[in-house]
């Protein structure tokens, strides 16, 4: 999942120094003009450049550098790491490089080729030291390796003088005193700091309020860092698009159809983000037949392309099969290079699918959608406590947003399953923590594959989780947020329904 905005993603792509391998690149590839977007973080359009420039020149070594900053700055990690993996293989080298490469990796749930990269860095002194060590410490949090982290924090250095290290001040003092990390990052979360670290600060504070059993203040806090932080949504496009799919499925037929063969070994979650998507794969990841390829672009990446051929959503089926192909092909090139080795099914934890059900069943029929539903209050409840990224999942900032886009998605994504015939499987997260056997076997079997036992243990699977589920998934299956939404029961109106 990409969910917020990361400082990671700024420290990648804003100014940076000047790369020994600039002065020498032709001028077939402006790369003052890309780092000139990149800078403004216009990166649709640095994008298109540097895929220009890769074109132009597919061995210079800065073009695919620029790609890969590019890329990286929108959330592409796939495009990122292969862009990466070329610009290094052309003899980039340097700190910037092992930088990027370092930010790539930790987005890829690659843990240790991360610290391997950054710590150097931090060692080196130079003029990354300060965002490696704030990097280094976002990995480290996110792997759970806490004692790490506090010897980190321990070792002081300048980047702690920095106001934005309080997150890291703070992780590492919630562990003897929470109520002072709590009020430490509050206080951030309501000051003049540049609106991302308020952001991630103040959830920060929310889950240790909400921890705390503060639900009150946590609630409170949540309002206010959505209404200083946000950036604003297009909820009516959203929903719109939602209700044409709708008719379009209850009306003539023949708009959508499959457009190239069948895949294998294909299969992904379908519902709202805080459902219980997040320990599904976990477990379906213990399988030594399926691997978990995280939050993926690639649905994405093909609704995009069916929108820019003017085909959605009511044209899906005049798509040109040569362009189906090809966004089937490097949908399945992406997934196979983040799919474990050995492991036969990539799981695609992508938080878009349901959007997009109509692109799936044309480009990549033969996949398997697991289509998971909790109760709507506690989805909500997890969702307006979270940080998701501001403008892809603006929605999130009030109740009634989320309470619509739900509807939207009940509504929508049941109907399509059937409709388009997709092969899938209906999962109550409910249901599945009260019977995960049960769950398990039935998906299984869907995917071809026997019932092995591991799966019944999420908690021990070693894979880095860079989800907001990335605590809760390390502990065994509970139901210890069902019903989670009664602390909150004051926020809730009639409109919620029983």
């Amino acid at each position: 999942m990409w969910p917020s905005a990361s400082a990671l993603h700024s420290a990648s792509v804003g100014p940076r120094a000047r790369s020994p391998y600039d002065a020498s690149m032709p001028s077939a590839v402006p790369i003052a003009q890309i780092n000139e977007l990149l800078e403004k973080r216009a990166f649709g359009q640095a994008i298109l450049l540097a895929e220009s420039a890769t074109k132009a020149e597919p061995r210079n070594a800065a073009a695919w550098f620029a790609l890969a900053r590019a890329s990286f700055g929108v959330g592409r990690c796939a495009v990122a790491d292969a862009a990466i993996d070329r610009a290094m293989k052309h003899g980039a080298s340097g700190p910037d490089v092992d930088f990027l490469r370092a930010l790539i990796d930790h987005r890829l749930g690659r843990s240790e080729r991360a610290l391997g990269r950054l710590r150097p860095l931090v060692n080196s002194g130079g003029p990354h030291a300060a965002q490696a060590s704030f990097a280094l410490a976002e990995v480290l949090h996110r792997a759970g390796r806490s004692e790490e982290l506090a010897a980190l924090v321990a070792a002081g250095g300048p980047w702690l003088s920095e106001p934005r290290s309080v997150l890291a001040r703070a992780r590492v003092l919630k562990s003897t005193d929470p109520m002072a990390a709590i009020d430490m990052l509050e206080a951030n979360a309501r000051s003049s700091a540049q609106p991302h670290e308020r952001r991630v600060s103040g959830f920060e504070a929310v889950r240790l309020l909400d921890a705390a059993g503060l639900y009150r203040r946590a609630f409170d806090l949540a309002t206010h860092v959505h209404a200083s932080t946000g950036t604003g949504f297009d909820l009516a496009g959203l929903l719109g698009d939602a209700r044409k799919q709708v008719e379009l499925l209850k009306g003539r037929e023949g708009w959508c159809k499959p457009l190239t063969p069948a895949t294998r070994g294909v299969a992904m979650v379908v519902g709202m983000p805080r459902s219980g998507t997040t320990l599904i794969e976990q477990m379906l990841d213990r399988h030594p037949a399926v691997g978990g390829i995280g939050e993926y672009e690639g649905i994405q990446a093909i609704g995009d392309g069916i929108v820019a051929e003017g085909c959605w959503p009511d044209r899906v089926a005049s798509l040109a099969p040569t362009k189906a192909r090809e966004l089937q092909r490097v949908y399945l090139q992406g997934a196979g290079s983040f799919r474990r080795p050995g492991a036969k099914v990539s799981f695609d934890k992508t938080l878009h699918a349901w959007r997009w059900l109509p692109a799936i069943a044309a480009v990549l029929p033969g996949a398997v959608c697991l289509r998971i539903e909790r109760d709507a209050r506690d989805t909500a409840t997890s969702l307006f406590l979270s940080n998701f990224h501001p403008q892809a999942f603006g929605w999130t900032g009030s109740l009634d947003s989320i309470r619509q886009v739900i509807a939207a998605e009940r509504e929508l994504a049941p109907l399509a399953l059937r409709t388009l015939g997709i092969a899938h499987e209906d999962i109550r997260y409910e249901a599945m923590v009260d019977d995960p056997r049960g769950h398990m076997e039935r998906v299984l079997a869907r995917l071809g594959l026997p019932m092995d036992e591991r799966v019944l243990a999420p908690q021990d699977n070693a894979r880095t989780v860079l989800t907001l589920s990335h605590e809760q998934v390390r502990k065994s299956i509970n139901r210890n947020s069902i019903g989670r939404w009664r602390n909150y029961e004051f926020a809730f109106g009639p409109e919620w329904g029983a």
